[in-house]
């Protein structure tokens, strides 16, 4: 027989606006289930998520990187959104516990910056498989028992460079697009069931993203490419996401105010640039935000 979590009702006081105004957010402790929470986003997420009294799985494809979130109460889980078969020995060890996922946050990512016509095959197929396929397996694997609890919730954390494209982030911008595409349509077709998709689209944020772009520059940027006279400009877009970001902790705290609201919006931005960029590629003509970024990123100079 499996015991599942206890709901528990509770209510808190939001943190005061711009306006000195505060609004009170009714939420219910929930088990939920975070991806990609080796460092950053991912991990500060889940220990304010269980401080707020959910029951959190916190996932990582190292359980090294992961395994101290146990002492704070939460459940460490080992977990490749790449592989199908990790995915389901993770599940596996939630039912196993008991615990049924009500709510699934795809916050797992991995971004590889370059030419898009230099970018090596593995490398686009290792971006798709960790930040499109990845999450939608295991909206595949939770859906079914989320209709059968009654209802849930799906977070997709994508991203403004998939509205704003921008020179040698071509595949990232491309996975991210393409997630927002795949949440419009599970939005629509999971509504029968009680289930919510909720697409968070950060803009710069406080991470190891940067870093870890520039490091991928080793596999995607070789002295031979057409665009070494301007490595410049392809190290300025690795490490874009890191100029004047907004802190992790601050992120995380408006995107529990959104994810904890019982009537989430569809869409959420959150961080700095999230709500210019979006302006930028709906309003600038094509031709002027060419010429911008080309010479932002020094394409100019190819000339």
């Amino acid at each position: 027989m499996m015991i599942y979590c206890t709901r528990i009702e509770y209510k808190r006081k939001a943190p005061e606006n711009a306006q000195g105004q505060t609004r009170e957010i009714v939420s219910m402790s929930k088990t939920i289930l975070i991806t990609g929470c080796s460092s950053g986003i991912g991990r500060q997420l889940a220990v304010r998520l269980k401080e707020r009294g959910h029951r959190v799985y916190a996932s990582a494809r190292s359980l090294d990187k992961i395994v101290t979130l146990g002492e704070l109460g939460i459940v460490p889980l080992t977990l490749d959104v790449t592989s199908a078969a990790s995915i389901e020995q993770a599940l596996q060890t939630v039912a196993a516990n008991g615990d049924r996922i009500e709510w699934l946050i795809n916050n797992a990512g991995y971004g590889a910056m370059g030419p898009l016509a230099e970018m090596p095959q593995a490398e686009i197929e290792r971006q798709f498989a960790t930040n499109l396929y990845g999450p939608l397996a295991l909206v595949r694997a939770l859906v079914p028992s989320m209709k059968e609890n009654g209802g849930g919730k799906i977070i997709n954390i994508g991203s403004v460079s998939g509205i704003l494209v921008t020179p040698f982030s071509g595949i990232y911008c491309a996975t991210k697009a393409a997630l927002h595409a795949a949440s419009d349509a599970l939005r629509m077709e999971l509504a029968p069931f009680g289930i919510d998709v909720v697409v968070i689209q950060p803009g710069a944020i406080e991470s190891e993203f940067g870093s870890n772009a520039e490091a991928s520059l080793a596999r995607t940027f070789g002295s031979g490419s057409l665009y070494s006279e301007v490595k410049d400009g392809v190290l300025k877009r690795a490490r874009a996401s890191q100029n004047n970001p907004t802190p992790t902790a601050e992120f995380v705290e408006e995107l529990i105010g959104v994810i904890e609201k019982k009537h989430s919006p569809s869409v959420a931005r959150i961080g700095n640039g999230s709500r210019a960029m979006p302006l930028v590629a709906n309003w600038v003509p094509i031709p002027l935000r060419d010429f911008v970024l080309g010479r932002s990123f020094h394409l100019n100079r190819l000339k």
